[in-house]
């Protein structure tokens, strides 16, 4: 039997999916806060036989509400010291080509995160570097010379604080 807490969620929204029932809701919610459960754990909490909970979950994901099973690295532990969120304001004449320039950001090797934004700035993009100076090369040489680019703004990360998990 799926947990209680399902139905709260229902109530407060996010059971946004039509075709999302209280399982769904469960698994989801059990994958997001953990993405390698297994699936005779993930089956028990949901209270349902491990075949179905596989092709619940296969499911899930082919109907995209679960995108990915990601591992979280640790910049540090691959030598990147410094983290940091870059706002960027584009021209308005370089907004017509904002996918464009949104690839252009996913692929820069200090790329963590790509945010587009609402607002008076485009996008907000976590980064991580090895120092100081790969961040004032990556932030003056690199990304404010881009023609498309009016401004930047950027601020040091000093720590992170885990958000909730889960839905």
């Amino acid at each position: 039997m799926p947990t209680g807490d399902s139905s709260l969620r229902i109530q407060r929204g996010l059971h946004h999916h039509s075709d999302l029932d209280d399982v769904d809701l469960t698994l989801v919610n059990e994958l997001s806060r953990n993405g390698r459960l297994a699936n005779s754990e993930l089956a028990a909490r949901a209270g349902i036989a491990e075949s179905t909970c596989l092709n619940r979950v296969r499911s899930l994901v082919m109907r995209g509400v679960i995108t990915g099973f990601y591992a979280d690295v640790s910049p540090t532990a691959l030598g990147l010291h410094l983290e940091a969120l870059i706002t960027i304001r584009l021209h308005a004449h370089a907004r017509g080509d904002l996918r464009r320039f949104q690839k252009y950001l996913e692929n820069l090797s200090a790329t963590q995160r790509v945010y587009f934004l609402a607002g008076d700035r485009d996008f907000l993009v976590h980064v991580a570097v090895h120092d100081a100076g790969a961040l004032r090369e990556l932030v003056s040489d690199t990304l404010s010379l881009r023609p498309e680019v009016a401004s930047t703004s950027t601020s040091l990360i000093f720590a992170h604080a885990a958000g909730k998990r889960g839905l």
